[in-house]
């Protein structure tokens, strides 16, 4: 999202006409989630992705000829010529599995993505808030259904729909920047936007045209641009290098602590966000307040006077991971103290992974730490973490909706 909006805001501050794609559903399999985006100029240039198909085509083709592009720049994309509403609109391309492989589509499936030729002036607002960290949740109009008959009819007299594509942007404080279309819409709409940014989970939902909760009138895809996860990394061993580097190759602001100053260093571990000389417990209690569901903890250390403390600290936390390097022999022993400290084992078996990883058979540092975020990623997703080519079902779980 940062990648696309950045260049979509440079285009604005030239004065380059360009329209923003959005995907707002997905209906079956799909390579990309909702909230995907793509940012389309009048002469052509494209950056981000929708699908990862031929799908991309078709949506840049649709967004120039709503933004009246130049005659050259429809010939080079094999376009007849300029045409087309220039209002936003919501278009649907679906596939079954044949189809899909026929076009280029790795999956079969159904997007709903909508293509906005005249994007928000609040541009600027998000990337700022992108750099600087900040959560907040953009709420997008995508589609409505009049319902002149319904119960709300005579409450709604007078009262427009919304316009598709009408975007509002919500911060973590309540700040709304745009409207949806009138003042009721806007203060419910913001009210969810805040909950989902609490979630870190997007959300799709109806409203009637004045924010009735009853109503399907309008419908309204909430994505969440949340502040990076946290991973927090205990022990200033060489397995820590590489799990550092892989964390925030995801997208995780990491934070390596180590009691010993002499190898908590800046130096040996540069791809860490902060390096921190403390003892796990004591950063813990002063810092553990800020995990979160998303966050993860991981204790690489093999001394208990060091992972002790950190597993029960870190069970204070609310904290979505909690692993624990070591043997089966060492946990067994592990369990012992812990259960000696008055820890509630059944809580910690159902919290604290250990041995740390998934059965990969990893040996290296480089590999271990694949085998610890693939763990991190099957526990947040809820899922088995067997092969895909001995499962059944849906390969990607319903998508959070977030950046």
């Amino acid at each position: 999202m940062k990648e696309v909006l950045g260049q979509a805001l440079v285009w604005q501050q030239s004065g380059k006409r360009f329209a923003l794609a959005t995907v707002v559903a997905v209906e079956g399999s799909g390579p990309r989630e909702t909230g995907a985006m793509m940012a389309v100029a009048e002469d052509g240039q494209v950056v981000g992705s929708v699908s990862g198909g031929c799908v991309e085509s078709a949506v840049v083709a649709d967004a120039l000829q709503r933004m009246g592009a130049p005659g050259p720049v429809l010939e080079r994309f094999g376009l007849p010529g300029s045409g087309g509403a220039a209002e936003a609109t919501t278009v649907a391309f679906g596939f079954s599995d044949d189809e899909a492989m026929a076009v280029g589509l790795t999956c079969g499936g159904t997007f709903h993505i909508l293509i906005e030729p005249n994007p928000p002036a609040f541009l600027g607002e998000l990337v700022g808030a992108l750099d600087e960290a900040k959560s907040f949740a953009l709420a997008l109009v995508y589609a409505h259904n009049e319902e002149p008959g319904s119960y709300f009819a005579s409450e709604n007299a007078g009262t427009e729909l919304p316009a598709i594509g009408s975007a509002m942007a919500v911060f973590e404080d309540g700040t709304v920047l745009g409207t949806l279309g009138n003042a009721s819409l806007d203060r419910v709409v913001a009210r969810d936007a805040v909950g989902a940014i609490s979630q870190a989970r997007g959300t799709r939902r109806f409203y009637g045209r004045r924010g009735q909760t009853r109503s399907r009138e309008v419908s309204v895809v909430t994505s969440v641009a949340g502040k990076p996860p946290k991973m927090v990394i205990f022990g200033a061993v060489d397995f820590t290098a590489s799990l550092s580097e892989v964390a925030r190759f995801l997208g995780y602001q990491v934070v390596v602590a180590d009691a010993r100053p002499v190898f908590a260093t800046r130096e040996r571990f540069p791809a860490a966000s902060e390096v921190v000389v403390a003892w796990p417990d004591a950063y813990l209690r002063e810092h553990g307040g800020e995990l979160g569901a998303r966050d993860a903890v991981c204790i690489l250390t093999h001394d208990p006077k060091f992972d002790v403390p950190a597993v029960i600290a870190a069970l204070a936390t609310r904290a979505g991971y909690i692993g624990i390097m070591g043997s089966r022999r060492t946990q067994a022993d592990r369990r012992a103290r812990l259960q000696e400290a008055g820890i509630d084992i059944a809580e910690f078996e159902r919290r604290v992974c250990g041995p740390i990883g998934l059965d990969l058979g990893a040996r290296t540092p480089e590999e271990t730490a694949i085998s610890i975020v693939a763990e991190i990623i099957s526990r947040r997703e809820h899922r088995s973490s067997g092969s895909l080519s001995t499962a059944d079902g849906s390969i990607h779980a319903e998508g959070a909706m977030t950046w």
